[in-house]
């Protein structure tokens, strides 16, 4: 347990609508103003002190800094909407506000002033840029003397790359960085304690350790072992979907699935990663693969186990050993995958697990002892290991979500394009990264497409993910339907109209997921810039755009940052082979919705949604694997 913060005070910097609507800002503007709200008010309920730092500018006394002065920019004036906060992020009576012209909020030294009129040993961050004014802020406070916490989901930077830079840096010397949820528990004195380095390192110094014996182990017994986790997986397909339902509400039906097909899977790595063996191009000269050594696998919880086996596998096969970070929220699930690979046979410390927080995640792929790192994440946990891979000059696989669209043309098998739609968003409650967020329908079946819709989402079994109907649960968490709630009220406005579904056959919730359960949203916008087109929500919320034409559709279809998967529904061979050029996609398919993947070809997004190589396929021997050119006689 860390001890509790003493006199602590939050500093909420540079919220406000005009910084907001950088471009480029990660993460985006909803999920900063989200998880803000909720530090602010958790920090009110235990009657915290917070404190709002703006920028203000002025016409009539122009004391803009050097560069805005040279691109001639004038943001956050005093009056304008820009300079203002959203509403949720509004100073309550009795809250201070303290304005500055530069990044450090301590510029103004009537911060610091109020700071000591407050006793204030202990400073929460929260705001943006966190590579500019956070990071000043942060700098500064430490240099007088306070202890300096970020709020690590409530700051954001418009140059991300940047900002993950701060953030390791600030984390080595002057700052401790947290989520807003164990920030509020560390406030109440009950937050859990991170993992040492130290641990970290003993962690992986044994799977180094385990690098050689295992390495050199017959490629036989290495698949041996992986045909009994096969089997192993197959026979405890309903525990493990049980395990699953309990502990992140995901459906039984499709957590005994995900059991089998990871079985299919392994099995399929099996063959496709056969003995590595030499390939001699010309006399003398032999070329041949080795494994890297130790290689950091991080994983989420969504698929606890296709996921983390999927990364698992081909790097044991290839022979490296494993440290494995899986998700916090996917703990129970992801030791219970641990033990039945050491049920296996799996040699001692081959696979080591880690559990913990994204601190841990971070400390992880900075051990000098790892090799590689694949990672399957949020953008900025990508950011981050970008950042840290690029510094250490490893490889690294990064698969970071997507913003998956549909596109639905009036020579479709509409009823059916409408099945596997409703069933791609809302299957699993969306929390799936190849779901379907988007679907662009020509304007000529749209109303129709619409009311199919909403008549297919109603009739969606959902409720209890114990039960084997259910196919729409709950949210992982309470904190993550609360998110979805919150974006969809902050999005609501003339631009957009909400219809929601309860579902005809809804059963009640266990008492401990009811505060999870959201409905599901069907959304209408034909504005491609609202944060609910842009955002990756992972709830249960399906938007849909209208198209004119088909290069409409296709623009709206590649106007989001990220790129896994994209659908088009047709039977147009003309707007097939369009799709299939055109579409900014890493998995494109044709009448067929987004979500899913057969287990043996790769699985990659292009744009944000990946970096390196894709998992899966032949691409899982390219990444786990380095070459090796070797000259003379009898090599």
């Amino acid at each position: 347990m860390m001890p509790p913060m003493m006199n602590p005070v939050l500093l909420l910097v540079d919220l406000q609508n005009d910084y907001l609507a950088a471009p480029g800002l990660e993460p985006g503007r909803s999920h900063i103003v989200e998880r803000a709200t909720a530090l602010v008010h958790g920090c009110r309920e235990l009657a915290m002190p917070v404190i709002h730092v703006w920028t203000t500018v002025s016409r009539d006394d122009d004391r803009r800094m050097p560069h805005w002065k040279r691109a001639a920019r004038w943001i956050c004036e005093a009056g304008t909407p820009g300079h203002a906060p959203p509403e949720s992020l509004q100073p309550r009576d009795g809250e201070r506000v303290v304005h500055k012209t530069r990044f450090s909020a301590f510029s103004n030294p009537d911060l610091e002033a109020q700071l000591r009129e407050l006793k204030a040993h202990t400073i929460i961050i929260a705001g943006v840029h966190l590579h500019a004014c956070v990071r000043q802020t942060a700098l500064d406070a430490c240099e007088r003397g306070f202890d300096v916490w970020i709020a690590q989901d409530a700051v954001g930077s418009d140059d991300p790359v940047h900002g993950a830079i701060t953030r390791r840096y600030l984390a080595s010397r002057v700052a401790r960085f947290a989520d807003v949820e164990k920030l509020i528990m560390l406030l109440r004195g009950n937050g859990p304690a991170d993992v040492p380095e130290a641990a970290i390192s003993e962690t992986v110094a044994r799977a180094r350790h385990a690098f050689s014996r295992w390495r050199d182990t017959d490629h036989a017994e290495k698949c041996a072992m992986l045909e009994r986790l096969a089997v192993l997986l197959e026979e405890h397909a309903n525990d493990l979907a049980e395990q699953m339902a309990r502990e992140m509400g995901k459906p039984v039906f499709y957590g005994r699935t995900e059991a089998v097909r990871t079985a299919a899977m392994l099995r399929a790595v099996m063959r496709r990663i056969g003995r590595a063996a030499d390939e001699s191009d010309m006399p003398g000269v032999t070329v041949c693969r080795r494994p890297h050594g130790v290689v950091a696998l991080i994983t989420p919880w969504s698929n606890p186990i296709y996921i983390a086996l999927g990364k698992i596998a081909p790097a044991l096969l290839c022979g490296n050993t494993v440290v494995w970070k899986p998700s916090p929220l996917a703990r129970a699930i992801s030791q219970k995958v641990f033990h039945l690979l050491v049920r296996a046979g799996a040699a001692e410390d081959t696979v080591c697990i880690l559990l913990g927080s994204r601190s841990a995640a971070e400390a992880l792929m900075s051990d000098a002892g790892v090799d590689a790192v694949s990672l399957t994440g949020s953008s900025a946990a990508g950011f981050s290991a970008q950042e840290i891979c690029a510094r250490r000059r490893i490889p690294l696989q990064a698969e970071l979500g997507g913003n998956n669209a549909a596109i639905v043309w009036p020579d479709c098998d509409l009823r059916d394009a409408v099945r596997q739609i409703a069933e791609g968003a809302f299957g699993m409650a969306g929390q799936r990264c190849t779901a379907n967020r988007r679907v662009i329908v020509h304007r000529e079946v749209h109303d129709k497409f619409l009311d199919l819709l909403s008549a297919a989402t109603a009739v969606l079994p959902a409720g209890n993910p114990l039960l084997p109907e259910t196919r729409l649960g709950p949210l992982v968490s309470a904190q993550q339907r609360n998110r979805v709630a919150a974006l969809l009220e902050r999005s609501a406005s003339e631009k957009i109209r909400v219809i929601q579904s309860h579902g005809t056959n809804f059963a009640p919730l266990d008492d401990g997921q009811g505060s999870a359960w959201h409905p599901p949203v069907i959304v209408c916008c034909d504005d491609p810039a609202c944060d609910l087109v842009q955002e990756e929500t992972f709830g249960p919320v399906l938007v849909v755009q209208t198209a004119n034409d088909w290069d409409h559709a296709i623009t709206l279809c590649n106007g989001v940052r990220q790129g896994l998967a994209a659908a088009l529904f047709s039977t147009s061979a003309k707007l097939h082979r369009r799709f299939l050029y055109e579409a900014q996609a890493g998995i494109l398919k044709i009448n067929r919705a987004t979500a899913d993947a057969e287990v043996d070809v790769p699985f990659g997004g292009w744009k944000s949604s990946g970096v390196g190589p894709p998992e899966h396929g032949s691409f899982d021997r390219d990444f786990y694997t380095r070459p090796q050119t070797r000259y003379g006689v009898g090599l």
